[in-house]
């Protein structure tokens, strides 16, 4: 029978369930009819989950020798030109436009279950039109003590001058205090904002599939989080302290340009300050690009530096330093050449303001002067215009940099809204039950897996139709050649991915019904590569439960046997154990490794060739205390080495995905099969010389 991975299903509802009636044995049509058609699916195919809306569905499936076929995957196909695209589940979205980023921005500005910062968000507003008001009364009080002082100016109110001077002085006064006040409300929601939209991306992110971590370089991430915080704070500054009172004073001047003077006034700057606007955005849109090639540059830097940095001892191994920057330079170059034009196009960008800034002075001024000449204003109504027209040129002259460093700074936290807008490929389902997580909580679990199919892409399945159980408190043992799927089995149990088919089972629940938060907890790993904090080793021991105290960290390094070797270190519990761990060897590495999941207590243990890596006497010495972390727990023993697994209730081997053999030890050197020969073959060789 051909295989059908990779069909392309009929559009209709009618059209799919003939299809599958048509395929009587494959797949239960009625089944596979509430795969496709009931909603849009997030993340990889799973019977009873949603995956598509038809036409645009796809399944991925194998079809066996005896005709019963196994979904592997599911994707959405291109859509027909013209067709709305649809994103899959765990990627970026396409890049937004500014007032989306705005969007998504206000409600950190305005929460909704946060009524002191709304408060504080609104006394600040109102601070900042009271200072505006004030300011812009200054040159009005300014002209009238000019036109009393004049010589043609008011007789016989001597106390008038004196106290137009006090009012100009109570009115600066005012505006600068209530400009102050303005920025003292307004730094608090500026924090705060800061500080939520950056924990919120923090945590976004830890919720996120492993699939998305694997396909992107942390410095990058870690860039776009901390370039997007600083962008919001620029971002707010800006916008509440010279954008929006930049247009209040405008609209203020014009206003008052008109009621002291004439329409014409008024028309002149409205067009000028309209055509500056303008100008500015337009110009600031096109020069955008700029930015963003800028800052695409910046992050390819950063990962390749941080890459560098991460693999310091490799690139020692092979004397690559020149290399390594080579490669840093490279982006660099890149990098330079992306900021001179936006240096380039900035400047262009402020001569063109300059000419329409000095063009639109100039004709006020004429008409002013001319006003003047012919005896229709006084010399105050000239140095009211003057003045208001310098009080505006100074803003408006910055509000082009301003304008750009608010578009620079939007563009900027648009990396960091995107990953925001990354869809969970894996989530909770409405009603998710608790799992009991330690071993005080509840027995130790049953585990099963139950047919199931998975594949990280969808031409190349890895677990083809895995089932088996482990009793509570049993033991069962994984082994199997590189690529069979054996570490694929813990990252499913995880749940850091969902099968194509099947369903893993704890304590009679499929996972999927479970809390992700309380699965996670009822597991614990050891390991192969124990990665590490930089930080203390009293720290990475209390990970495995944050809050422990003392004693219970020295009790669960005793039981790793690692008490003894902390306590003849300078600073003890103190020590600090460097970047992932490299200042400690492998041995004491998986010590650590060991002791947080003990102080863990789950109720399920991973050994994930928790002892491949190490030498003989140390992995002799480690699996005594692995034997004593084992005991009353459900476990799964991942290895290579059938020495570290002949104890196990159960040993399933694995090969291209399939269980092809299962039992005791003595049952599967009974069959003479493929487990028997990785037995005699491992036993000819010297034990440190077993390949890993």
């Amino acid at each position: 029978m051909p295989s059908l991975k990779g069909r392309k299903w009929p559009g209709s509802t009618r059209e799919r369930q003939a299809a599958t009636g048509r395929k009587k044995g494959l797949m239960n049509g009625a089944l596979l009819l509430t795969c496709v058609s009931d909603g849009w699916r997030r993340g990889a195919g799973c019977v009873n989950d949603r995956i598509g809306r038809d036409p645009d569905a796809r399944l991925h499936y194998e079809v066996s020798n005896k005709g019963r076929s196994r979904i592997i995957s599911t994707t959405l196909r291109a859509p027909a030109s013209g067709q709305d695209s649809v994103r899959p589940v765990g990627q970026l979205p396409p890049p937004r436009n500014a007032w989306a980023t705005i969007r998504s921005l206000l409600p950190f500005l305005w929460p909704k279950d946060n009524v002191s910062a709304r408060m504080q968000l609104v006394a600040a507003m109102a601070a900042l039109i009271l200072s505006k008001v004030a300011m812009v009364y200054v040159p009005v009080v300014y002209s009238q003590a000019v036109d009393a002082l004049t010589p043609h100016g008011p007789q016989g109110l001597i106390y008038l001058p004196l106290a137009l001077v006090v009012g100009y002085t109570l009115l600066r006064v005012a505006g600068a205090l209530f400009g102050e006040l303005r920025d003292a409300l307004f730094a608090q929601t500026q924090a705060q904002a800061s500080r939520m939209l950056g924990l919120e991306t923090f945590r976004h992110l830890h919720t996120l599939s492993m699939r998305f971590h694997l396909d992107r370089q942390t410095g990058g991430l870690g860039r776009n989080i901390s370039r997007g915080v600083t962008a919001v704070e620029q971002v707010l500054r800006f916008a509440v302290f010279n954008i929006l009172p930049t247009l209040i004073e405008i609209l203020l001047v014009i206003g008052i340009l008109w009621g002291l003077f004439d329409w014409r006034f008024a028309l002149v700057a409205f067009a000028a300050v309209g055509t500056y606007i303008l100008f500015t955005v337009g110009f600031a849109s096109w020069r955008i690009r700029f930015r963003r090639t800028m800052n695409d540059m910046d992050t390819e830097t950063q990962n390749r530096t941080v890459d560098s940095l991460l693999n310091f001892e490799t690139v020692k191994y092979f004397g690559n330093e020149a290399l390594e920057a080579e490669r840093v330079d490279e982006s660099l170059r890149r990098y330079a050449r992306s900021m001179v034009k936006t240096q380039i196009s900035l400047n262009l960008l402020n001569i063109g303001q300059a000419v329409i800034i000095s063009i639109g002075l100039g004709a006020i001024m004429l008409m002013a002067a001319q006003g003047v000449v012919e005896g229709r204003y006084s010399v105050g109504r000239f140095v009211l215009v003057n003045t208001y027209l310098m009080q505006l040129y100074l803003p408006l002259n910055f509000l082009g940099f301003v304008y750009n460093t608010i578009r620079q700074g939007l563009v900027d936290m648009e990396q960091m809204f995107r990953l925001m807008e990354v869809e969970q490929e894996v989530k909770d389902r409405p009603g998710a039950l608790t799992l009991p997580a330690t071993l005080d909580g509840g027995a130790p679990a049953s585990l099963v897996f139950d047919d199931v199919w998975f594949g990280y892409h969808e031409e190349r399945p890895i677990l083809r139709g895995v089932s088996f159980a482990v009793p509570p408190g049993g033991t069962l043992a994984i082994v199997g050649p590189t690529g069979a799927g054996k570490s694929t089995i813990s990252r499913l149990l995880f749940r850091f991915y969902d099968p194509g088919q099947g369903r893993i089972v704890i304590d009679g629940h499929d996972i999927r019904d479970l809390t992700q938060q309380s699965l996670r907890a009822a597991i614990g790993v050891v390991p192969q590569d124990t990665v590490l904090f930089n930080d203390t080793i009293r720290y990475n021991i209390a990970y495995g439960r944050p809050g422990a105290s003392q004693a219970e960290i020295e009790h669960a390094a005793r039981l790793a046997q690692v008490h003894d070797f902390v306590l003849r270190l300078p600073e003890g519990y103190d020590t600090r154990v460097g970047e992932r761990g490299l200042k400690l060897s492998g041995g004491e590495k998986q010590r650590v490794a060991i002791a947080r999941t003990i102080l863990k207590n789950p109720r399920i243990l991973i050994l994930d060739e928790a002892t491949s890596a190490l030498d003989t006497r140390t992995e002799q010495e480690i699996g005594a205390a692995l034997r004593a972390v084992s005991q009353a727990r459900t476990t799964l023993i991942i290895a290579h080495r059938l020495s570290t697994v002949v104890d196990a209730d159960s040993i399933i081997v694995l090969s291209e995905g399939k269980v092809i053999e299962q039992g005791t030890h003595a049952e599967l050197l009974a069959k003479a099969g493929v487990y028997a020969h990785m037995w005699d073959a491992q036993q000819e060789q010297p034990a440190d010389l077993i390949p890993v």
